[in-house]
């Protein structure tokens, strides 16, 4: 078979969508068709800060009867989300709505992890950079929760003590589709619970730090298929009997690389959204002391390669100062707001992007405010030179972050590729062209769902051959823009 169809759900921090993807490699031809967007965000309950996954499986599941209604002879669905939230299940129900990384509970779960296993040695054993969201520390938090966690009861506290599985939110919903429960590898790298050199779950880091080897479930690679769907759940598609679910990179960022249009290891990436992923892709994980103090980062990518990288605040910098702004119903245009920030000629702030401070929703405007003072540089004023600050200040920490994974890896980076829905932030691309001398590719922006529709395209015999070769389709079917450094 040499074309068809599969289904895409690509879900962010800030949104989700149903893709479908069209692939007939001999022809050159790779299309996507956007069936439907749907708000994805935090919910703000008692217990803390969640998802509403029940809300956000309701919105995918409409769209992909949506997809199934436009073509029937969908092959297959692949499923990718952000990194490292999970849900907790005993039997076929989930015991509450997963919680969302930015909730204040991991604070204190770090210590305690660090107090049994070290950083340093932690970093040995999972090649993860230091980020306080990670599952571990989540896990951790969940762990010491609740009555059933008291010194010595030998039970475990929070769900934890309930739950017979844990799964990662793309897993999660596959189950849901599916009845399977499995853990994809690139999203499972991302827990610190998987051995960098191994790719298997960490069993005696897991039994150190007391957590319950049985809820984590198998590991399977992208490409392999996690079954159909289940009965009622094709009837409610209107999907035909046997339609399938693909592992794709579930990670978003591991679907994003797939489709990032490189022809040579000589470059490095940026996939740009909520957070700015910046690394190499590498054969084998570098796990030295400097990587470590460098805070970098070995995940799992697809077909066996490593995502060196380190996780930058990203866009999200700008999309929450606008949704601020906007807290008094006002409405911001984002395009004419980026256009105010391009005029600006005056200097502006570069401030530390990866400043902790800015990680919790809220006042991002008044804490990048408050980090100027502190610092002794003028902060902004107006609209405009707030953005115009969050695009230096990130463009200075992609470059000096490319200039890092080089240095690191040992990988001579001669070109930036900026995928996702920052290469459409013609000034965030031009500027860190400008801000590290090299030349910046930007797009495709909708690397995410094209990697996901590869892998499941792939896996039905509708693409072949390695990595490069689904990358030169990429280069083909979305010519990326080119933004050369100016001269200084």
């Amino acid at each position: 078979m040499s074309a068809g169809t599969v289904a895409a759900v690509d879900l962010g921090a800030t949104s989700g969508r149903v893709i479908l993807g069209r692939v007939d490699q001999r022809a050159g031809a790779l299309e996507l068709d956007h069936v439907a967007r749907f708000p994805n965000g935090p919910v703000r309950l008692a217990s803390g800060l969640h998802w509403d996954f029940t809300g956000l499986y309701r919105d995918l599941t409409a769209g992909l009867a949506d997809a199934f209604r436009r073509d029937p002879a969908v092959a297959s669905i692949g499923i990718d989300s952000w990194a490292v939230d999970y849900g907790l299940l005993r039997g076929d129900r989930m015991l509450g709505e997963p919680f969302h990384y930015r909730d204040e509970r991991n604070e204190a779960a770090v210590d305690q992890v660090h107090a049994v296993v070290p950083f340093a040695e932690l970093y040995r054993r999972n090649g993860l950079q230091f980020l306080p969201f990670n599952t571990v520390y989540q896990l951790a938090a969940e762990r010491a929760s609740g009555p059933a966690a008291g010194p010595g009861s030998g039970r475990q506290g929070g769900g934890l003590g309930l739950a017979d599985s844990l799964l990662l939110v793309p897993d999660l919903i596959a189950f849901q589709l599916t009845g399977r429960r499995v853990a994809e590898r690139t999203n499972a790298s991302t827990t610190g619970l998987v051995g960098v050199h191994t790719g298997e779950w960490d069993d005696e880091l897991i039994e150190r730090l007391g957590l319950p080897a049985s809820v984590f479930a198998p590991i399977v690679a992208p490409g392999d298929s996690l079954g159909s769907l289940r009965p009622a759940v094709a009837a409610q598609l209107g999907a035909p009997a046997g339609v399938e679910v693909v592992a794709v990179g579930s990670h978003d960022t591991a679907s994003a690389v797939v489709a990032v249009p490189m022809r040579a290891e000589s470059a490095a990436y940026i996939s740009c959204g909520t957070w700015g992923l910046v690394g190499v892709e590498l054969e084998h994980p570098v796990t030295t002391d400097a990587a470590r103090d460098a805070n970098f980062t070995n995940e799992a990518g697809v077909d066996g390669r490593v995502r060196f990288l380190h996780n930058v605040m990203g866009l999200w910098l700008l999309s929450e100062s606008v949704r601020w702004w906007e807290r008094d119903g006002e409405t911001i245009v984002l395009s004419e707001l980026l256009a105010a920030a391009a005029s600006v000629t005056a200097p502006v702030a570069v401030f530390d992007a990866d400043d902790p401070r800015f990680m919790a929703p809220g006042d991002l405007p008044g804490r990048i405010a408050e980090w100027c003072v502190e610092h002794g540089v003028p902060a902004p004023q107006t609209r405009a030179e707030f953005a115009r600050s969050i695009i230096e200040s990130l463009a200075e920490a992609f470059a000096g972050t490319v200039r890092q994974a080089s240095v690191l890896s040992g990988v001579d980076v001669e070109t930036i590729h900026i995928v996702g829905g920052g290469a459409l932030n013609e000034l965030l691309c031009r500027r860190t062209a400008d801000r590290s001398g090299l030349p910046v590719l930007a797009g495709p922006v909708e690397a995410t769902a094209i990697g996901n529709v590869l892998v499941q395209a792939r896996a039905a015999g509708f693409a072949h051959g390695s990595l490069e070769d689904l990358r030169a389709l990429v280069a083909t079917a979305f010519e990326p823009r080119r933004y050369e450094p100016s001269a200084r």
